[in-house]
């Protein structure tokens, strides 16, 4: 295969959404995601429309998950600090799903084929998840930082209180509280709430 050919393929297949698993690159302006990723737009888009879960709760908490990288994961822990022993757990993806949560939901809503680094996948399983916490906890869909403290601890974790003994989690939901405020803001100003 010449060059020019190779090079123009490679084009079409990043064009395509082959890029998938970069960040894009302003994560502090929603319409600038926005813009860069539409497809990140209309994934979301669709989770609201099934699931209520609004666009910037999904964005915030995505934001704070994975920083948009569709495949991130946790890093590896060490054994006396260079002995590598596994990953910390088996979150992966745009949503940090563990291995065993995505499978509930895949067997739940049907969706056997469902990947945790394809965003559709990932916002349709955390529109599912916040709606079964706004189910069980009473959780408003809108309340980021109560549905992240949620997402983080899981739902019996939440109930129990578990995150009040971690004033850093409490920290950080706070923090994805005020970016889901702001990525509302941004999202409203430039028409693509």
């Amino acid at each position: 295969m010449n060059k020019f050919l190779m090079a123009a393929v490679m084009v079409l297949v990043v064009s395509c959404g082959g890029g998938s698993h970069t960040a894009p690159r302003n994560l502090d302006n929603a319409c600038a995601i926005v813009r860069e990723r539409p497809n990140y737009h209309s994934a979301m888009k669709r989770a609201e429309r099934r699931w209520g879960v609004p666009v910037h709760v999904q964005m915030a908490t995505i934001h704070q998950e994975s920083k948009f990288i569709g495949n991130a994961r946790t890093p590896f822990r060490f054994a006396l600090g260079v002995i590598p022993m596994g990953r910390q757990s088996s979150a992966y993806g745009f949503s940090q799903a563990l291995d065993s949560t995505w499978d509930e939901y895949r067997q739940e809503t049907g969706r056997r084929g469902a990947k945790r680094d394809r965003i559709d996948d990932a916002t349709d399983f955390m529109g599912w998840y916040m709606n079964g916490s706004s189910e069980k906890l009473g959780i408003a869909k809108t309340d980021a930082r109560s549905q992240y403290l949620a997402y983080h601890e899981g739902r019996t974790g939440f109930a129990n209180g578990s995150y009040a003994s971690k004033a850093w989690l409490v920290d950080v939901a706070g923090r994805v509280e005020s970016r889901s405020q702001t990525y509302r803001d941004q999202l409203t100003a430039c028409g693509r709430n």
